[in-house]
């Protein structure tokens, strides 16, 4: 008597290593006074760092927080019913804040912008938009382990892996765009579009101009559209700098052109800002046709209009968004290289990352087999043993195993330190386990000697290395 959505709960995707990792963080968490051998979060992308200057904005501005304008009281203004277009004084600011971000080389306007509670309703908002049930978009892999909740689950569209590889870091190629395509093809389905996180969720790289290029000819080639999720752009905190999907068109000249009309922007607060909880997500899109639609399926899940007033009043403080945006990176930045030195000094290293919460971090040469199994043994061992969640890369649909997303920004540095001493304590009983006892290593490093000597040698010696062997 129940649709097919109930019964059918394990499309949702909860049942993925990603949640799964979780689940038992929840059961355990760590703290460091009540439960100190609990598993520390190092699965969530949320970003802790820069609490502390929000705080302080708030402490300066009451008449922000208490809903006051000039001293006047607008709440009830706020309370009562609000058109679920959103207030426009938020849409202006946001979209300054967005060009900021961008170092303001490019301008958005606040009419082509859809307000949406978080980034997973904006993205599932565009698939509804252009494409069909059993319609396509391709994905480069790995990819965030959400996507196949928020792009598949109610919109009964489906994903095709663009296959990227650690031989090139994982950047996208022609060949495999190609090959996604085709193979789309082969199971007979229509591809819409593509969808990028750019920086990506979980590489932590942000696109190069040469990746940007091929993907705008394949659209254009193809007429498909493209869908940028960039809801980590504010987070860019070393060189390449970021490159935005609009920065691209105007570039081209391809602004109000009909491969802008299938050009889309997902963008957030929730990792910019550091504001997941207040649920900021936005379409930046300019398909006239894409925003209206999308501007009624808002309806569904609206931002409170205390919320945008609060974020308005703060957005448009110029000196607080560009100190922010500083200060947020810089320690970002430190955060990431306390991590990357971390792992190296336990031997393990990272892709070369510039953005994000988190590093791409390389545990194959801890497989006990080169496989995804291989893979899943580590990682039931790191979050059960070692107690650090981390999301194993074939959650991410990663095609090679051993590739974990380690976040850093969740906790504070003394957590992270601590975590970094059960990796050092992890992966020295590994070398113990794996390490072949005292005589069996004399043995073979004798027989590792004797080997490259010529044979003349061992008939003239046989007998002095036999009594030798006794010893």
């Amino acid at each position: 008597m129940l649709s097919k959505k109930v019964t059918d709960c394990n499309a949702h995707g909860q049942d993925s290593s990603y949640f799964l990792g979780w689940q038992a963080y929840e059961k355990n968490p760590y703290d460091d006074v009540h439960n100190p051998n609990g598993i520390i979060q190092m699965g969530l992308a949320e970003n802790q760092l820069s609490f502390d200057i929000l705080q302080t904005w708030l402490d300066n501005n009451p008449d922000a927080t208490g809903f006051k304008k000039n001293g006047q009281s607008v709440f009830k203004e706020l309370a009562l019913f609000q058109d679920y277009h959103g207030l426009l004084s938020f849409k202006k600011a946001l979209v300054n804040f967005m060009s900021e971000i961008r170092g303001n080389s490019v301008t958005f306007d606040p009419n082509n912008l859809v307000l949406t509670a978080g980034a997973t309703s904006a993205n599932e908002t565009l698939i509804f938009c252009v494409a069909n049930p059993g319609d396509a978009f391709l994905v480069p892999t790995p990819y965030y382990p959400g996507f196949d909740r928020d792009l598949k689950w109610r919109t009964g569209a489906e994903i095709v892996p663009i296959h990227c590889s650690s031989s090139n870091s994982f950047r996208i190629t022609k060949s495999a765009l190609e090959d996604a395509y085709q193979q789309a093809q082969k199971q007979d389905l229509k591809v819409k579009g593509i969808l990028i996180t750019n920086p990506s969720n979980p590489l932590g790289t942000s696109l190069n101009s040469h990746e940007l290029d091929l993907l705008f000819n394949f659209i254009s080639t193809k007429n498909m559209h493209l869908i940028s999720d960039e809801v980590y752009s504010g987070t860019v905190f070393s060189s390449p700098s970021f490159i935005s999907v609009m920065e691209v068109l105007k570039n081209k000249n391809l602004i109000n052109s009909e491969v802008s009309k299938r050009v889309h922007i997902v963008c957030s607060l929730s990792k910019d800002l550091g504001l997941p909880g207040f649920r900021i997500g936005a379409i930046y899109s300019c398909n006239e046709e894409v925003v209206s639609a999308a501007t009624k399926m808002s309806s569904f899940g609206l931002i409170s209009s205390q919320t945008q007033y609060l974020l308005s009043e703060m957005l448009s403080d110029g000196k607080f968004t560009k100190s922010y945006l500083s200060e947020n990176r810089r320690r970002l930045k430190h955060r990431h290289e306390t991590l990357v030195k971390g792992l190296q000094k336990v031997g393990i290293r990272c892709l070369k990352g510039n953005a994000g919460l988190y590093c791409w971090v390389d545990m194959r040469h801890l497989l006990s087999s080169k496989t995804f199994q291989g893979e899943m043994e580590l990682w039931k061992k790191i979050v059960y043993d070692v107690r650090l969640n981390i999301s194993p890369g074939s959650s991410c649909h990663c095609s090679e195993p051993g590739w974990f997303r380690v976040c850093f920004a969740n906790m504070s540095e003394q957590t992270l330190l601590f975590a970094m001493q059960r990796v050092k304590s992890f992966v020295e009983s590994m070398s113990k386990k794996n390490s072949p006892p005292r005589h069996e290593h004399l043995r073979l490093s004798h027989a590792r000697r004797t080997k490259s000597l010529p044979k003349w040698v061992f008939s003239l010696t046989s007998n002095q290395l036999e009594v030798g062997d006794l010893r």
